[in-house]
């Protein structure tokens, strides 16, 4: 028995060491009921963003012309109630009463997308630039300037040109590189004297996976296996070609940064004792941020897709993996070019380890990993299906980053929470709760050395949310969408977020306190209470019904039994 001892400590020091790449951050500890008063940096910018077709409307007004959003949610049955974006906020017409919002916010920077087909309506420079397209996001962006607004501009988010589409296969065919490049080109030609911060894609994983390998998403291409590595392939191109652009025809004069927003759940060991569970939880965050992030940091993509997907594809008798590779050349050319990472991040996931078997017509993104995606029932989850608030899953996601690509500079892109029930009394006491609790761990990721320099509000206003049309709501401000004129109205996060802008954080409890309306408390403090209650029940399989063994009694039992073995040894 004492003989074994030293072997079983240096495995349970094998797995701290697998859940610890950042020497700084404890992995091991367990402080998510913990509330960090501080405030931020000063510098620290706070903002609020939209995208250009979920807000824009004028789907088909001054020479626009279509995108494969405005193709695919025409078809019946693609979007929850025949929903479409046509008119959606009619932001397109709304440009001075939507920084008017800002203003009330005191937001700092508003990140916006720019419609690639509304400045070039076929998506080919060649064809026809639409000056009126050009003229709308002059206004937009000079508007924002005169209120001290810092535009951050996104080049694209999921509105491909229909053309592109129809005519090459989309984001299928390599072909996209070159033709965003110059879509790009034109971009930075014509905004860049006041534009400094520039993001090449938003969530390029959606594009990929919902896109063009479950067909959820526009295109809606099912090309199971294949569909999703290959369009991500191509945009880590596209970004990559982009970025060079600048860097060599237009950093010079303009002296902005160009970056990519990634999105990423964050997962969670179900048994961090487990060592098959950590490589799982390991996996699924590489299958999923480092996806695209390796690439662009370290030149390649995470040896561990190369190794599972290569696997898979042999078992299936082909004679190359479905996931392209990178040349020497390629890999040179694609790292390092990210001036700044943006995060986007909602909820985190439990995972364990699950096998899929190979077989030809089999395989697809999701069985390549080999894992299984769980949930705690007693998360709160006011709006969308996947989304549950887990605060405590944000700091260490962005613990990972930093440990990961070497402590970038961060910028929150998207985080926020939705809500299915009619608000009528606007009275979305939820959100309030979840902007404190992930404002708040972002604030002790901060503290722990994480590089994040800005943070934006997911969303500005509702919206149209793709396949769920508007039956989901994100927006700090109520969009009443059955007026045709589309009239905002505050609820009552836009006074809580406003209150964390002005405080820049939580500068001591009693400011906390005041943050939060009397009315709301009881309801905030049922949401603490959910969250501060430890993990002993079982939790639900996202996409099938498991109970697993979730052994955080066994852990800590066993932690003390390994001391009582250690002393005894010793």
């Amino acid at each position: 028995m004492y003989q074994r001892v030293p072997s079983l400590a240096c495995h349970v020091l094998v797995l701290v060491l697998c859940l610890s790449a950042a020497e700084d951050f404890d992995w091991t500890k367990n402080d998510r009921g913990s509330f960090y008063y501080g405030t931020f940096p000063a510098g620290f910018s706070w903002g609020a963003g939209s995208s250009a077709y979920q807000t824009e409307g004028a789907w088909d007004q001054d020479g626009k012309g279509l995108s494969i959003w405005d193709v695919f949610s025409h078809k019946k049955g693609k979007i929850l109630q025949n929903d479409t974006g046509d008119s959606s906020c009619q932001g397109y017409y709304k440009i001075k009463e939507d920084i008017s919002l800002m203003k009330e916010l005191k937001l700092a920077h508003y990140l916006f997308s720019i419609s690639w087909p509304r400045i070039m309506p076929t998506g080919i420079k060649s064809d026809h630039v639409n000056e009126k397209g050009i003229n709308y996001y002059d206004e937009l962006i000079d508007n924002l300037l005169e209120n001290k607004i810092t535009p951050i501009v996104t080049l694209y988010h999921w509105d491909l040109p229909q053309v592109l589409q129809e005519k090459y296969g989309g984001w299928q065919n390599i072909s996209m590189v070159n033709y965003f490049n110059e879509f790009s080109n034109l971009c930075f030609e014509r905004f860049g004297n006041r534009v400094k911060y520039w993001i090449t894609l938003n969530n390029p994983w959606s594009v990929a996976v919902e896109g063009y390998e479950t067909g959820e998403h526009a295109p809606g291409l099912k090309l199971r296996g294949t569909g999703a590595y290959r369009a991500a392939h191509h945009m880590i191109k596209a970004h990559a070609k982009v970025w060079h652009t600048y860097d060599t025809k237009w950093r010079g004069k303009q002296k902005g940064l160009v970056g990519i927003s990634l999105s990423g759940d964050w997962g969670e060991p179900v048994d961090i004792s487990n060592q098959k569970d950590i490589e799982a939880a390991e996996r699924y965050l590489q299958f999923y941020m480092g996806w695209f992030a390796t690439p662009i940091f370290h030149g390649d993509y995470p040896q561990v897709m190369k190794d599972f997907i290569g696997r898979k594809s042999a078992q299936q008798g082909l004679g190359t993996s479905r996931l392209p590779s990178f040349s020497s050349q390629e890999k040179s050319y694609v790292k390092g070019t990210c001036d700044f990472l943006g995060i986007g991040h909602f909820t985190t996931r439990y995972i364990t380890q699950k096998n899929y078997q190979s077989g030809r017509g089999s395989s697809s993104y999701f069985t390549d990993r080999d894992l299984a995606e769980l949930v705690d029932p007693r998360w709160p989850d006011p709006g969308s299906e996947w989304l549950y608030s887990v605060p405590w899953g944000f700091r260490r996601l962005l613990n990972f980053v930093k440990a990961q690509y070497r402590n970038p500079m961060i910028y929150v892109t998207e985080n926020g929470v939705s809500e299915k029930i009619r608000c009528t009394e606007l009275c979305d006491d939820w959100r309030i709760q979840y902007y404190k609790d992930y404002t708040n761990e972002m604030l002790k990721a901060i503290k722990d050395g994480v590089n994040v320099r800005g943070y934006t509000a997911w969303s500005l206003l509702d919206k149209f949310e793709w396949d769920e049309g508007y039956s989901e709501r994100f927006g700090l401000y109520y969009v009443d969408f059955r007026n045709k004129n589309k009239p905002r109205y505050p609820k009552a996060s836009v006074q809580y977020y406003k209150r964390i802008v002005g405080s820049n954080g939580f500068p001591n409890q009693r400011e906390v306190r005041a943050l939060r309306p009397k009315e709301q408390r009881s309801t905030a403090a049922n949401i603490l209470r959910l969250i501060h209650d430890p993990l002993t029940s079982h939790m639900e399989m996202v996409t099938e019904v498991v109970v697993p063994t979730v052994c955080t009694l066994c852990i800590l039992l066993s932690a003390v039994f390994l001391m009582f073995l250690l002393r005894r040894h010793n």
